[in-house]
């Protein structure tokens, strides 16, 4: 991957990076927003060190490591990706309470539109800032929105230190399970 200037990054500050989505997805994956890296590839999860394509590899979800440039191979699999928070920053603590309310507003019609199985939100702090459910925990949730379960996952930041990539595999891999059970055709190795 190349390497960026500090100028570089900053100058793709606030840029938008496209969701991969699609109708009906198995599993639509919810980062917090993009970094700067992530906004300057327009490919997401790009940081290095971030930890969300090994770990969806680990969990069972893809057959092979893919590389964030390859995101759009997530659709042959019902796999997508989209954002609470769609403008980049360098870090989420960037966002006030506000964006993540909007986002969290969004992100529940963009939910009810493409109808995914499930929607897979990668952070619980955002989780909690977007829907305002400040005792939301790791794992499935109550809530549904339309006919769309919810599950939170550890966010796969190299900075999140609580979760290692194996712990978190675990739980990606508790959510791979889930919607496989529902009998649902994830072609995953």
């Amino acid at each position: 991957m190349a390497r960026f200037t500090p100028a570089e990054l900053e100058a793709a500050r606030d840029r938008l990076v496209p969701d991969v989505v699609a109708d009906g997805l198995h599993v639509l994956f919810c980062g917090i927003n993009p970094g700067l890296t992530t906004a300057a590839t327009g490919h997401h999860f790009a940081r290095p060190g971030n930890r969300f394509w090994p770990v969806l590899h680990l969990s069972g979800f893809t057959p092979r490591l893919l590389k964030p440039s390859e995101q759009r191979e997530l659709l042959s699999y019902g796999l997508g990706i989209t954002n609470v928070v769609a403008r980049a920053t360098a870090r989420a603590d960037e966002l006030s309470a506000e964006e993540y309310r909007e986002g969290g507003r969004l992100l529940a019609t963009k939910v009810a539109r493409l109808r995914p199985r499930w929607l897979a939100v990668v952070g619980v702090t955002a989780y909690r800032a977007a829907f305002g459910d400040r005792k939301a925990q790791v794992g499935p949730q109550e809530r549904m929105i339309g006919d769309t379960r919810v599950w939170v996952l550890p966010n796969p930041s190299g900075l999140n230190a609580h979760w290692t990539a194996a712990t978190m595999a675990e739980e990606f891999a508790r959510l791979w399970v889930a919607a496989t059970a529902e009998g649902q055709e994830i072609t995953a190795g």
